[in-house]
């Protein structure tokens, strides 16, 4: 069962992501909370498994918000929830740990899906976000970097964000960073389709030995 916390500031908006999910089967909305101070004090006392988190609130926002509920709970995998979709606040959302990037036009089931991912430790990007950034980086600047082919054939050997941090000596978050980039650099918007796209590329082995 997926814990899961709701952070949104908006009453009508929290219920409506509430009422969406909760009859899904393996999710358990845990919390709620209505600005990042609150969502930092549950996550600690509730210790959920994925924090859906608004990103633009009163005092705390959603991107400081996430810094501090993982240092809280380095468990929780945090997913912002937003309409605001600039470069800006991807890169900061990311920067700050967060697992993934979805928008609240997004449909039940996409949502449900983008919740079950993050619970395993993948990232998460909306089509609309994923089209940013690949716009963002396409042109002469689109090879990867060395450092983003050795995170890419970490992750190729089935290792988690975590566990690739731990082998490269980097952040969880600098993992996500460079991932989030590969994802757009590929044109893709999971792991699996990065390792796929990269070894039809010739940039990883079949074996995925990298």
């Amino acid at each position: 069962m997926i814990r899961l916390l709701v952070v949104d500031d908006h009453p009508v908006v929290r219920a409506g992501i509430v009422g969406l999910l909760a009859d899904a089967d393996d999710l358990d909305v845990v919390g709620e909370a209505a600005d990042g101070a609150a969502a930092t004090a549950l996550a600690r006392e509730l210790r959920p498994d994925v924090v859906l988190m608004d990103l633009r609130m009163p005092g705390t926002d959603g991107v400081a918000a996430t810094g501090e509920v993982l240092a809280a709970v380095p468990t929780a995998h945090v997913v912002v929830l937003t309409t605001y979709e600039t470069d800006a606040d991807i890169l900061r959302a990311v920067e700050a740990g967060a697992t993934g990037y979805l928008l609240k036009d997004t449909t039940r089931e996409a949502l449900l899906d983008g919740v079950r991912a993050a619970a395993r430790g993948e990232t998460v990007l909306a089509p609309s976000v994923a089209r940013r950034l690949v716009s963002q980086v396409r042109g002469p600047h689109d090879r990867l970097t060395e450092r983003e082919l050795e995170v890419l054939g970490a992750v190729a050997r089935g290792l988690s964000n975590a566990q690739v941090g731990a082998e490269l000596f980097i952040t969880e978050a600098t993992v996500k960073t460079h991932l989030l980039r590969v994802f757009a650099k590929l044109g893709v918007d999971d792991r699996a389709h990065a390792v796929m796209v990269a070894v039809r590329r010739g940039l990883l082995r079949a074996d995925h030995g990298g």
